[in-house]
């Protein structure tokens, strides 16, 4: 792999640390709908880091995409191992450039992916708003860079067409999809580099258009389809006063047989709630980890990450193969069902242009990168049309996925914005079997998929 000239200097460091509570006056805090000062406060993103997209108003959507604004590469560097540090000091390893951002090499390692020999014949579907201009000269980069097939549309693997699944016209390019598109895109390559891809740009990102997408997407040909963004079921006013809209409306739209749909959990925590559309039945919620080189057997330790998304959602019942230990009231959907990385301080590498006028290799985050990640290895599966939608991720066998158990994304005694508290713990606590921030665990190799 190529190196860049310059050392790879990160700002800050960051923590492994678990919120769990606790008696300290940091923890301390009153239960109850939370005024937005404290929420923001608990699930703000450290001043390296920025959101690729704005927060959305009800009934559009926001991407989940997080990028680093104190790392761009001409070339993308070499990566550098965390072996040989402690465990408990591998986060401040990974801030202190002990290590390099992830390339495709060390996804597929991590995650144990036959990415050179699977996927072949299988249609990815990358469901996104507005226009990236460059989206496939930028993929182009990527997959060159890291020595994978070309995907172009010339021949026949990459296509991009508008929400009504037409080439033409394509929607408005849009500064911030551009990067989300990116994202979506190298990853996809990254997993599953046999794997065709079809992208379709809806035409605004409002949930419906998004909606809409979705089923072109499966329309194309897809048989897997990633969705990196979310709406929230409820929202908070500056008074801390709650207000929440159904999305059932829409749940039909990603309800299609013999065929899978991955969502990103959200970046802002457990305090954001459940987040549409990875709170239908349907769909598979992606969370997030952050990803480590370490000296054990797998080579690699994984930490629920405190941004992931995870809750209780308020209208959509849990299903059948859920089982009721995963502690939703009512008998509710709880997220998330399975993880990726998503921390953008053990972030990934990805090559854009737009809208800067020279491209390069950007160090990019979110649950936003953890599901197209977990489409590309359902599509290295190929069995997305025998699957129950997310069953099997919850009877997976032994060995098949990676329990994670280490990390929290919420804390004990605060609410969330759909007015819920962070109990019982699995909910926003990593630990031993299902938890709400990770699912079951991340993939290793393809027998839970």
């Amino acid at each position: 792999m190529r190196r860049f000239g310059s050392a790879f200097a990160l700002a800050g460091t960051i923590a492994l640390a678990s919120c769990s509570g606790g008696s300290g006056a940091n923890t301390a805090i009153p239960t109850g709908a939370p005024q937005a000062s404290t929420f923001a406060a608990a699930s703000g993103h450290r001043a390296n880091v920025r959101k690729v997209c704005p927060d959305a108003q009800p009934g559009f959507a926001q991407c989940f995409a997080l990028v680093r604004t104190d790392a761009f590469y001409t070339e993308a560097p070499e990566y550098r191992a965390t072996f040989g540090v402690a465990q408990e000091k591998l986060a401040a390893a990974a801030a202190q450039a002990f290590y390099g951002p992830l390339g495709a090499p060390q996804l597929q390692q991590a995650y144990n992916l036959p990415s050179l020999t699977a996927g072949s014949g299988q249609t990815v579907g990358i469901v996104d708003a507005y226009d990236d201009p460059t989206a496939e000269s930028d993929l182009a980069k990527y997959r060159s860079h890291f020595n994978l097939p070309a995907c172009t549309t010339s021949n026949g693997c990459f296509r991009k067409l508008n929400e009504k699944g037409d080439a033409s016209p394509l929607p408005l390019a849009d500064n911030n999809w551009a990067g989300e598109i990116s994202l979506d895109l190298d990853m996809v390559s990254a997993i599953c580099p046999k794997c065709h891809i079809v992208l379709i740009e809806a035409h605004s990102n409002s949930m419906k258009d998004l909606a809409i997408s979705a089923r072109a997407a499966h329309a194309a040909g897809a048989g897997v389809i990633s969705n990196s963004y979310g709406g929230s079921e409820c929202v908070q006013d500056q008074f801390g006063r709650i207000k929440c809209q159904s999305p059932l409306s829409l749940a039909g739209y990603y309800k299609i047989p013999k065929t899978i749909f991955t969502a990103s959990s959200g970046d802002n925590s457990w305090f954001a709630g459940p987040q549409s559309p990875a709170d239908f039945g349907t769909v598979v919620a992606v969370g997030g980890t952050s990803l480590y080189s370490y000296n054990n057997s797998r080579g690699w330790l994984e930490a629920a990450w405190s941004n992931a998304g995870s809750g209780c959602s308020r209208y959509v019942k849990r299903p059948a193969w859920i089982p009721a230990s995963t502690d939703c009231a009512g008998g509710m959907r709880p997220i998330s069902d399975v993880s990726a990385v998503a921390d953008p301080y053990t972030g990934v590498l990805v090559y854009q242009t737009y809208p800067a006028t020279r491209g390069g290799f950007y160090v990019y985050g979110g649950t936003s990168a953890a599901s197209p990640m977990v489409a590309g290895i359902y599509a290295l599966a190929g069995n997305a049309a025998s699957q129950n939608y997310g069953a099997t991720l919850y009877k997976a066998p032994a060995g098949s996925l990676t329990d994670v158990a280490v990390g929290s994304n919420g804390i004990i005694g605060l609410h969330n914005s759909a007015g819920q508290s962070c109990k019982p713990i699995t909910i926003c606590t990593a630990m031993p079997g299902w938890d709400g921030p990770t699912g079951n665990g991340t993939a290793f190799g393809l027998k839970a998929f």
